[in-house]
């Protein structure tokens, strides 16, 4: 095997919806500022004993379903999240303890918001050296277990969910090359802090940062993949804000693309947010199998990362 690929996909939303006429009775806000800003019309909350976990593993049971593996086929579990209640055990062992598994190597990858691209090229690393034949790699967050339901800018943008796909070896690869890096001076623009945790960002920032530098990055990102951005046949940005995916798809050039929207009716649910929108792309049929598709995601840290898969 000299490559890994995207064997299957699977996700999970809490069932509790919050619109943004529900927001208003909440904060000074209506629909028409939430949508002329982010684009965002409802977002799904999660119950008290719907944890991160509990998310990851559901999402992670509809992947393996759809794969047609057996827990005990993986192993190797990769969690992206930053909204993890405990720092031991972390959350990809407690999926795995959930989902009955036999002894996978487990990790949590905190990236914030590019936490699912970075796990995902961890994955087929991992996978290329020989360390791994079968990944379970999960986004999953409970972001508003750390938002501030005061804070009109930040309490409108987040929602909780998960998503998952199973990765396994491939004859040929599947997974592009992955372009990884990071912004350093500009870590602080999204921030998770005190105590109790609160969710923060210079929106205006990011905003700027994401509208100029992102489309030649991600033109990179096709670049090391060997495709030209009109030959794209979806395009998955971190679901952050609508007014940041639509003029940053436009300018990377991918005009045949289908191009992910899923914050409409989720929200910013971060390292859960391109997975999720991925998931429900396939679900519907909207990329045909094995069509190429760009997954792209940026956010805390100011990190960053980006590859090319074949859909499956």
């Amino acid at each position: 095997m000299t490559g890994s690929r995207v064997l299957a996909l699977g996700h999970y939303q809490p069932s509790r919806v919050l619109t943004n006429d529900d927001l208003a009775t909440m904060v000074e806000t209506d629909d028409a500022w939430i949508r002329s800003r982010v684009g965002i019309r409802t977002r799904h909350v999660a119950a008290p004993d719907e944890t991160v976990d509990a998310m990851a593993a559901a999402a992670g049971a509809k992947a393996l379903a759809a794969a047609g593996l057996a827990a005990r086929d993986i192993d190797l579990v990769l969690v992206a999240t930053c909204t993890a209640g405990d720092r031991s055990p972390n959350t990809a062992a407690r999926v795995a303890a959930r989902l009955g598994m036999a002894a996978p190597a487990t990790m949590d990858i905190n990236v914030v918001c590019s936490g699912f691209t970075h796990a995902l090229a961890t994955a087929d690393h991992a996978i290329q050296a020989g360390s791994a034949t079968n990944a379970l790699v999960i986004g999953a967050e409970k972001f508003t277990d750390v938002v501030d339901w005061t804070d009109r800018s930040t309490c409108v943008l987040v929602g909780d969910g998960a998503a998952a796909a199973v990765v396994t070896a491939s004859p040929e690869p599947h997974i592009s090359p992955v372009l990884w890096g990071s912004v350093p001076e500009m870590g602080s623009a999204v921030r998770i802090e005190g105590d109790p945790a609160r969710f923060s960002q210079e929106g205006q920032t990011v905003y700027r940062w994401a509208t100029t530098q992102l489309p030649a990055i991600a033109r990179k990102v096709c670049d090391r993949a060997g495709i030209h951005p009109e030959d794209l046949a979806g395009v998955v940005l971190h679901q952050a804000n609508l007014r940041i995916i639509e003029p940053v798809a436009e300018r990377i050039g991918a005009v045949n693309a289908v191009v992910a929207r899923d914050v409409v009716d989720s929200g910013n649910t971060s390292a859960a947010s391109v997975p999720l929108a991925l998931a429900k792309l396939v679900e519907r049929r909207e990329i045909p199998s094995g069509a190429p598709v760009l997954l792209f995601a940026f956010g805390g840290n100011l990190s960053y990362a980006g590859q090319v898969i074949r859909c499956p």
